[in-house]
């Protein structure tokens, strides 16, 4: 049996609260919820109760909020369950959306991972692309083989040093700067030094 010790009104959301049970954050629920069962500081309640309280009532809240999130943009599934989980929703809840979207075909982190290759292959190399996806939650082998799609590396670090290099004097500083940007882009080594080879840039690094 625990004690719940504190409910807060939740900063960014005025209608959901935080949910303190003996001194320690424990989920976020929303106010409607709080008040429809009587929640108050001080109250007893066993952990089991809360959890049925928060999923049977917040599951479809939180498919809505999920709904919401992917409506930019796709997401991972990474991104997906630490948003809910910011939220305050229990795992239980977390793993019920996650399971509807997949179902939706609204999660594809194969799909996700593939677009955004094409994209950021435009201006980024496949070095900076893996971190990024990976940041992401993308499995490790998953980015591997979908990064074998990227074609004319060499050509996309020369369009992008031709546009860092737009309105500069061709010195050995600003190629210097430019051969360091590249890098900073995630192209390899030898897909740079081709492109500076252009300007006239031939000593090593």
């Amino acid at each position: 049996m625990f004690e719940i010790t504190a409910i807060q009104a939740q900063v960014k959301d005025k209608e959901r609260c935080n949910i303190y049970l003996d001194g320690q954050f424990y989920c976020g629920l929303k106010a409607e919820t709080v008040y429809r069962y009587q929640l108050q500081v001080g109250q007893k309640i066993e952990q089991s109760r809360l959890e049925e309280i928060q999923f049977e009532n917040e599951k479809m809240q939180a498919l809505d909020k999920a709904f919401s999130y992917l409506s930019a943009t796709m997401k991972t599934e990474r991104q997906m369950r630490d948003y809910l989980c910011k939220k305050g929703y229990l795992p239980s809840v977390c793993d019920y959306v996650l399971e509807k979207l997949y179902y939706y075909k609204l999660l594809d982190d194969k799909l996700y991972t593939k677009q955004y290759i094409k994209s950021a292959s435009k201006t980024k190399g496949a070095r900076r692309i893996s971190l990024e996806l990976r940041q992401k939650g993308v499995d490790v082998d998953m980015i591997d083989d979908a990064l074998i799609t990227i074609e004319d590396a060499e050509q996309r670090a020369k369009e992008v040093l031709a546009k860092y290099m737009r309105h500069k004097a061709n010195t050995k500083e600003n190629l210097a700067k430019a051969f360091r940007y590249l890098l900073s882009r995630g192209f390899n080594y030898d897909d740079v030094k081709s492109a500076l080879a252009n300007y006239g840039m031939e000593e090593e690094y």
